[in-house]
């Protein structure tokens, strides 16, 4: 697998190569922040030469991990010599020419080799022949310190399997999810990994769907926070910021639901090629599959209304802002009204040889508005 570390890698071929979010919720952001990665630790991998895309190479019989170092053309040739016996091979974004000899060794189809090298699929599981091509996408949540319009929520990758007779291949694009744990814990589960190859697609499918729960529980707290910022007394949310949140939801949205369809197929009674016991453990990874998909949906139904009633809130500022211009505008009308009639150039104008008529005006405008800015004031117009 290529999360493991140098002293864990194994020769793959002939020649050896090394394996390179309400007010409780500001306090469990703050948490959120202090604490690790969802479900793991983001570790450094060592780079790897060119081609080096192949890390981990193992054969398996009877559950158990078979000791010694196999080329992956000559572990697969000893699992075909023992009965219940299989190969997991782990490979971390090989290039074309690498992918091309693991097909020719393993016989897989040619489209199937093209969409791992390239990995840019939706979630999927396809047959070629003897050979079910299954295509998840991986999730991980970015720690971030406050959302703004240009926060990276999600980070999304890429885990392939080939799953055939006698061999599993794990293709990882990305470091979204880690897979070496995966090994790790279903080695320690024999009666499981007896079940063969597809022990290994539950394994893997397992973690990649609790990860989306551990997501989604994140993705919850920052729409806490989102929310509690919008409807506060004195709301500043900017609405760039909600519809960055938005994005990313999408980018959750394209992983989660798409998987529903590959996942009925495991699960469904008349699927012969998954066995039986495995069948049952998909039903629980469906089943939290299922949970993750109604909290992303109503997300995307609450980031909608949050975005909706930013949006009525703006509206409500501008018509605010328009009654207090609009206020100001008559209180200084009382001003150009007076002003303009006493300045017309006519010999009889009311109060015009008046000793005090100039302070009378001018007390009388004074007055006008003091009165308008009253009246305003009571309805709130300022």
């Amino acid at each position: 697998m290529p999360d493991q570390t140098d002293s864990d890698r194994v020769a793959v071929s002939g020649n050896s190569r090394p394996r390179p979010r309400a007010w409780t919720a500001p306090v469990r952001a703050v948490t959120r922040m202090l604490s690790t990665e969802v479900g793991q630790q983001r570790t450094p991998e060592n780079p790897r030469p060119d081609g080096q895309g192949v890390v981990d190479c193992g054969l398996y019989a009877d559950g158990v991990r078979q000791p010694g170092q196999l080329g992956y053309a000559e572990a697969l040739d000893a699992a075909r010599q023992q009965p219940g016996a299989f190969v997991w091979l782990g490979v971390h974004e090989p290039s074309q020419a690498e992918m091309a000899g693991i097909a020719a060794a393993y016989g897989l189809h040619e489209l199937a080799v093209e969409d791992a090298v390239k990995a840019e699929q939706r979630p999927k599981l396809e047959r070629f022949g003897e050979v079910s091509f299954l295509v998840l996408r991986t999730v991980r949540y970015v720690r971030h310190g406050e959302l703004t319009e240009n926060s990276e929520v999600i980070e999304t990758g890429q885990v392939m399997l080939f799953i055939g007779p006698n061999f599993v291949l794990t293709v990882r694009h990305g470091d979204a999810c880690h897979l070496a744990p995966v090994r790790s814990d279903l080695e320690a589960r024999q009666e499981i990994l007896r079940q063969g190859p597809w022990a290994v697609a539950y394994a893997v499918m397992d973690r990649v769907v609790d990860i989306y729960l551990e997501v989604t529980d994140r993705v919850g707290d920052d729409l806490d926070l989102l929310e509690g910022e919008v409807f506060a007394r004195q709301a500043h949310g900017r609405i760039q910021r909600i519809y960055q949140m938005k994005r990313e939801l999408v980018e959750f949205k394209r992983a989660v639901v798409p998987l529903q369809r590959p996942m009925m197929t495991l699960t469904a009674q008349v699927n012969r090629e998954v066995p039986k016991e495995i069948r049952r453990y998909f039903r629980d990874v469906q089943d939290h599959l299922t949970r993750t998909v109604e909290q992303v949906n109503s997300y995307d139904d609450l980031l909608n209304s949050i975005l909706q009633a930013r949006l009525a809130q703006v509206t409500v500022d501008q018509n605010n802002d328009m009654r207090k211009i609009a206020a100001w505008a008559a209180i200084a009308a009382v001003w150009t009204a007076i002003a303009g009639i006493y300045g017309m150039n006519f010999d009889f104008m009311p109060e015009t040889g008046w000793k005090y008529g100039y302070p009378v005006v001018l007390a009388l405008m004074l007055l006008i508005s003091l009165g308008l800015y009253r009246w305003f004031r009571r309805n709130r117009w300022l």
